[in-house]
């Protein structure tokens, strides 16, 4: 009786020892997170690289030289189009202005006073008209009334060129003062367009020369730039949908929709430059931001099996099956920005590693724990 006692306690402490064994080895193995395959209708998507930029961005210079006067330009302030920004000492100006002014008002009451030449040419006609009475009469020779004549050409040519005189002048002046009032509004600047001040060069009292940089603005409209490839270019069409992932934003997807295409590649990448209209407030497209975008350019009108875009390596796949890892080679269908279509190789409900598939090889043993 006590040996089969012995026996027992033996066998209880064998299965312990095993389960011991099992459960440490067990704990031991990588953790693997999985993610199952799903059936869904998947799309067909352009990847591409994307970029927000600033609409406008405009360096602020002045045509004239001049001293800063006055100045509103602070660095971070938000301006809307019309605004003040900085205007130039005109006080130069302003007096040569008046000057011109009244140099024209007196040559337009030189005027209408009268021409002492148009008083010389009636009298050569009064003159003129007695010598002609006069050799009617045959008191007077040919010769006689001939010179008469040619004073009164002579008078006549006189007053015609003290016309064109003044007439040259005045406009002279005229287009004189209209350039001189043209550089007086040129000296005030305002803001063409709603922006934000991102750099300030010159203060009041500073001496600036001609189209010399004096700040800078970025305009508050943003634009939303894709770069797709020139083997992935053909299919897109605006209008299309499309999904954006900003890398300041992490995974969060946003909606977007294709609003231009250019017809043309960049000469130095040979990518096509596609314009996006993206679901996400003004305030948060930053310049300069990157990430992706996926363009659908098709869709199935069925289900069919779907892995998460993560999962694939190339045309393969890790399956974990009962703790084991198998490395599985698949065909592609359509592929997205997070899924991906696998026509062969995979059923629904089986799980594929997501995450770290470079640390894993066909066969490990692994723990498996969902992803998400």
């Amino acid at each position: 009786m006590a040996n089969k006692s012995l026996g027992y306690k033996l066998a209880l402490a064998a299965a312990g020892l095993l389960l011991a064994g099992w459960a440490v080895t067990y704990f031991l193995r990588p953790v693997a997170l999985v993610e199952p395959v799903l059936m869904d209708k998947p799309v067909n998507a352009v990847p591409a690289s994307v970029s927000v930029e600033a609409e406008y961005l405009m360096d602020l210079k002045s045509e004239i030289p001049g001293r800063v006067a006055r100045s509103e330009l602070d660095i971070g302030r938000v301006v809307h189009k019309g605004d003040f920004l900085f205007a130039l000492d005109t006080g130069d100006l302003e007096l040569e202005i008046k000057q011109i002014e009244s140099d024209l008002e007196a040559h337009k009451q030189t005027i209408a006073v009268g021409s002492s030449l148009k008083l010389e040419l009636a009298n050569a006609k009064d003159e003129l008209a007695n010598k002609e009475r006069l050799a009617k009469l045959g008191n007077l020779s040919d010769s006689e009334l001939t010179k008469q004549q040619r004073v009164v050409q002579q008078a006549e040519q006189k007053v015609a060129l003290e016309e064109v005189g003044n007439k040259q002048k005045t406009e002279t002046y005229t287009n004189t003062l209209a350039v001189k009032r043209r550089q007086l509004a040129k000296m005030t600047f305002t803001a063409g367009f709603d922006g934000v001040i991102s750099q300030v060069l010159a203060r009041p009292g500073d001496l600036i020369a001609a189209n010399a940089p004096i700040a800078t603005i970025i305009s508050t409209s943003r634009t939303v730039e894709a770069k797709v490839s020139e083997e992935n270019f053909s299919g897109i069409r605006v209008g299309q949908k499309a999904s954006v992932r900003f890398l300041g934003y992490g995974n969060q997807l946003y909606g977007a929709s294709v609003t231009k295409v250019l017809p043309t590649a960049d000469p130095e990448t040979q990518r096509y430059i596609v314009y996006l209209n993206v679901d996400l407030p003004p305030e948060k497209l930053v310049p300069g931001l990157t990430g992706e975008v996926s363009i659908v350019i098709g869709q199935r009108d069925a289900p069919a099996t779907v892995v998460p875009r993560r999962a694939l390596r190339g045309n393969e796949l890790f399956i974990v099956d009962h703790g084991r890892v198998e490395l599985r080679k698949v065909k592609l269908g359509f592929v997205a920005l997070n899924f991906a279509e696998i026509l062969d190789g995979v059923k629904p409900g089986e799980l594929v590693l997501v995450e770290e598939l470079d640390k894993f090889q066909d066969g490990d043993r692994v723990r498996t724990r969902l992803s998400q």
